[in-house]
């Protein structure tokens, strides 16, 4: 068994099936062994970013994904999305194809090289966007190989091996190494059993969960955590569907100041905080402040946690939450349960404005669906939705790099091709990467995809009509452009009868902003609040944050007309725009 063959043997034990990237002179030989083994596809992007985002949306359904990259300009393009990965625990094998070991020693200057014919310098670029990083060499391949995927395993983050062509050629040992890991026994009974007792000592804890349960395959367990322990739950924004909404200790999303105050009040009166898998980030926690608040009590994350400041390493957030589900005392849970979601209103002949259109999207949702979001506003705007239970919702909050979600979108649905699965994305974030749907078409992947238009400038970009630039796509895709709510409401029944990819682009009403995203501005430009006064320093920051970005909210739109009567179109499915 020849470098690349052990390499591709170890990504089919992480169950990764589907393996992204461009192909290129350096990177041919790599892409050749994925090819021809039975259980791998190989699926060839238009570029390197949107094939680093297809990876990463992969590795958020799969559980891992794989990119590979060809040396020099390639593996850079790719640099952003692995970054974004690195960010949000999304845990991505970077197979980059270089020059030959005899080029690297003698420094030839080759294309795709700087002019200095420094082999070193990409892998050094990488380092600070992987958990780990190697150049395979004939004394140390195996060695590295093993390493890299036992810290992929415990970090679920990505990692990067630059293979050289006679490197991936050469024999290799094929003796099967153990990349799972195991929880310390005596650390995670000390630390449960500390946890259990601050739970049941406690007079008003609350959980608050997020993304990183997902990352981490503790989704089970933290359902049974919540559910048995009868306290109140909550989650940060890209935590949405963690728990199912009817639950009934479930108490909504957090929005800090903007909505469902009740539930930032309770935290704060909170003896007892229990936090699982959280990103607290400005925009995804509304600035909820880590250091002052959730290391005093209780933080649980996918290989250690804290309790009162007090770090407790190598233990698995899965062991955890099943160890304290056993030890906690049930309670009956007394609040009352925050109303949210968006009232249904009749669709009239009528411009669409954003609670219209989020009320029928809610609606549309059902269970079991996988949808991506662009942005922090429409990803706002979801966190207010009532969802169906099992519903996998995923955005990139942190990191939050315009146009991830259309790439994203072709490898969730590479990962599970027999769900349904949703873009919600805009104008400004969707032109940068829609080229992707040539690949989403080429591989007959059929996601609904949902463009909301403001026709916002503040990018200083070409208006784009996106109804008409899908239709430049060779392949099974029915699209429509819709200005009014009736249309709207037809253009979705209409994907129920499609079997195709669907494309809706919406035309927002002028001026028009979802509810979440109106009130945090509102409040941003509100002197007279009296909560001004007592906000922190970290809160302004994220208040000017937002308000200062208030252009890409998208405030200037033009309506136009649909281009034919969405009736005629549930009896055929030729739409010539």
């Amino acid at each position: 068994m020849n470098t690349i063959e052990y390499i591709i043997k170890i990504l089919e034990e992480f169950g990764i099936e589907n393996i992204f990237g461009i192909s290129g002179c350096y990177n041919s030989f790599i892409i050749d062994s994925v090819i021809s083994n039975s259980h791998m596809n190989w699926i060839n992007c238009t570029n390197e970013l949107n094939a680093g985002y297809a990876a990463d949306g992969y590795a958020r359904i799969n559980g891992y994904g794989a990119l590979i990259t060809n040396y020099g300009s390639g593996e850079l393009s790719a640099i952003n999305a692995i970054a974004g990965a690195m960010a949000e625990n999304v845990p991505i094998v970077n197979l980059v194809g270089i020059p030959s070991t005899e080029h690297i020693n003698s420094r030839s200057l080759l294309h795709h090289n700087l002019l200095n014919a420094d082999y070193q310098t990409f892998i050094d670029s990488y380092r600070r966007v992987s958990s780990f990083c190697a150049l395979l060499t004939k004394d140390n391949a195996k060695i590295e190989i093993d390493r890299a995927f036992k810290i992929f395993s415990k970090e679920k983050k990505p990692i990067y091996l630059a293979i050289p062509e006679d490197i991936a050629k050469m024999e290799i040992s094929d003796k099967d190494a153990t990349y799972e890991w195991m929880s310390d026994e005596k650390t995670l009974n000390t630390a449960t059993e500390k946890i259990a007792a601050l739970i049941n000592n406690a007079k008003r804890p609350i959980i608050i969960g997020d993304i990183l349960i997902k990352r981490y395959n503790s989704e089970t367990q933290f359902k049974d955590f919540c559910i048995k322990s009868g306290i109140p739950i909550t989650n940060f924004v890209m935590g949405q569907g963690i728990i199912d909404n009817s639950v009934d200790n479930y108490w909504g999303c957090y929005f800090s100041y903007f909505a469902n105050q009740k539930i930032k009040q309770y935290i704060d009166d909170s003896d007892c905080i229990i936090a699982v898998g959280t990103i607290n980030s400005d925009f995804n926690s509304f600035n909820f402040n880590e250091s002052k608040e959730i290391k005093k009590n209780i933080a649980i994350y996918g290989s250690y946690l804290y309790i009162n400041e007090k770090k407790y390493d190598n233990i698995k957030m899965c062991d955890v939450l099943s160890r304290i589900t056993k030890l906690v005392e049930h309670r009956e849970c007394n609040i009352k349960q925050y109303n949210n979601g968006y009232d249904n209103n009749e669709p009239q002949n009528a411009p669409i404005n954003s609670n219209f259109l989020l009320s029928r999207i809610q609606e549309f949702l059902k269970e079991s669906d996988i949808v991506f979001v662009d942005g922090v506003c429409l990803s706002y705007s979801i966190a207010g939705m009532k969802l169906p239970n099992n519903i996998n919702i995923q955005s990139q909050i942190l990191w939050n790099s315009a146009g991830w979600a259309t790439p994203a979108i072709l490898g969730a649905c590479s990962a599970k091709p027999n769900s349904r699965a949703i873009l919600l994305t805009d104008n400004d974030t969707h032109f940068k990467t829609c080229i992707e749907l040539n690949t989403i078409l080429q591989y007959g992947y059929k996601p609904i995809v949902i463009v909301i238009n403001n026709q916002n400038t503040s990018q200083n970009t070409q208006r784009f009509n996106f109804a008409k630039l899908a239709r430049i796509f060779d392949g099974e895709i029915w699209a429509t452009k819709v200005t009014t709510e009736q249309d709207f409401d037809k253009a979705l029944n209409v994907t129920r009868i499609m079997n195709k990819l669907c494309y809706i682009e919406v035309i927002l009403e002028q001026n028009n902003l979802a509810k979440q995203v109106q009130d945090i501005i509102k409040y941003n430009h509100s002197d007279k609040n009296n909560s001004v006064a007592e906000k922190s320093k970290e809160e302004k920051t994220f208040n000017y944050v937002l308000t200062n970005n208030a252009g890409s909210f998208g405030y200037e739109t033009t309506v136009h007309k649909t281009y034919k009567d969405l009736d005629k179109l549930f009896n055929t499915e030729v739409d010539d725009g």
